[in-house]
């Protein structure tokens, strides 16, 4: 079953359930989906749904930390519940030992040397960590490592 599949069904079962939140927060990443298909003429394929699912959680963290600022309680819990429904599609997450594993290698197959040499370490892991772990986090890793 792919991603798609999978969303296409749980939009029936918050359906039958009478999830209205749930049912409608699925719909929204139907739409954005079917949006990134129309701009590109492409038909998605899983890893790049795993993107559109990505940006909608980014989205919704950024949304937290302003709300937060503003002490709105009641819209934190809101979208701190939509990144819970969301994340549930992710892949699961590499572990921190995985993760120094995985740029490590990276870091060996390149040669890099310095923080100038980051954007051939992270091309690499974000094609093996797509989805399993936060880009920023890694980035941030690898340049501790690098300039250290």
């Amino acid at each position: 079953m792919t991603l798609r599949e999978r969303i296409t069904e749980d939009m029936k079962t918050a359906m039958r359930a009478g999830e209205k939140d749930r049912l409608g927060l699925i719909r929204m990443l139907q739409a954005a989906i079917k949006q990134r298909e129309v701009d590109e003429r492409i038909t998605l394929d899983d890893a790049q749904t795993l993107a559109v699912i990505e940006k909608m959680i980014k989205q919704r963290k950024e949304s937290v930390v302003q709300f937060e600022a503003g002490k709105r309680a009641d819209l934190v819990a809101k979208e701190t519940a939509e990144i819970a429904t969301l994340s549930a599609y992710l892949p699961a997450q590499l572990s921190a030992a995985d993760l120094d594993a995985l740029i490590t290698e990276a870091i060996a197959t390149t040669g890099a040397t310095s923080v100038k040499d980051m954007g051939k370490v992270m091309g690499i892991v974000k094609g093996k960590a797509a989805g399993r772990a936060d880009m920023a986090a890694v980035g941030a890793r690898i340049k501790a490592l690098l300039a250290g």
